[in-house]
């Protein structure tokens, strides 16, 4: 799947117009934190059962996430800003889950604990790989971003059409949330399968070792 590579170019281009408009009055980490406010707002409206205005949330919070990126390529993009950025989406991400969770805790919980322990998976090897590709000083094949990781079956754009399938079909939540789940199981192998091959061959060998 993989959907963020093909999805990102499109999007890039419909924010870069509204980017620049922007940035001409905020910057990129106001747009960050006013879209992680958005998004929190799911949170109770999931939990009260108001799927439709909760699933509004959720689309405003990742347009932010956009357009931030976008105002951050078109000004001045740090560090500071990539990890105030994907430290709120991941928070965002185990928010949205837990709404579901309360929202109905006798049929979700089991499932949304399930996929909580899931997202550890793939967050952490997703944060485990970019912080010591940046050690070895491995080079991306992907659009710029503050980060270089490695893909998956599940990314952005994966998430957000389980969010928006959840929304939609909220008495599915757990078949939804078991199935995309499993596929986040399966991007945590292969991300540590190839993390590691990765890691391995660009870091030398200590002297009079055969690898």
């Amino acid at each position: 799947m993989m959907l963020d590579r093909w999805t990102q170019v499109y999007t890039q281009k419909l924010l870069k117009t509204p980017a620049s408009c922007l940035s001409k009055y905020t910057t990129a980490n106001t747009v960050t934190l006013v879209g992680f406010g958005m998004g929190i707002l799911a949170l109770p409206l999931l939990i009260q059962q108001h799927y439709a205005a909760a699933l509004v949330m959720i689309l405003l919070n990742r347009v932010a996430d956009g357009l931030d990126g976008a105002i951050a390529r078109q000004t001045s993009p740090s560090d500071a800003g990539g990890f105030l950025d994907i430290t709120l989406d991941f928070i965002f991400y185990a928010a949205i889950v837990l709404g579901f969770a309360a929202a109905q805790p006798a049929t979700n919980a089991l499932a949304a604990a399930f996929l909580l322990f899931c997202f550890t998976g793939t967050g952490t090897s997703f944060l485990a790989f970019a912080c010591m590709a940046a050690k070895n000083q491995l080079q991306p094949e992907q659009p710029p971003k503050s980060l270089y990781y490695l893909e998956g079956l599940t990314e952005g754009t994966e998430t957000l059409l389980f969010f928006g399938a959840a929304c939609l079909w909220p008495t599915g939540f757990p078949v939804l949330a078991w199935c995309f789940g499993a596929l986040c199981l399966v991007t945590t192998a292969t991300r540590l399968l190839r993390g590691y091959r990765l890691l391995k061959q660009a870091q030398p060998a200590p002297p009079g070792h055969c690898q």
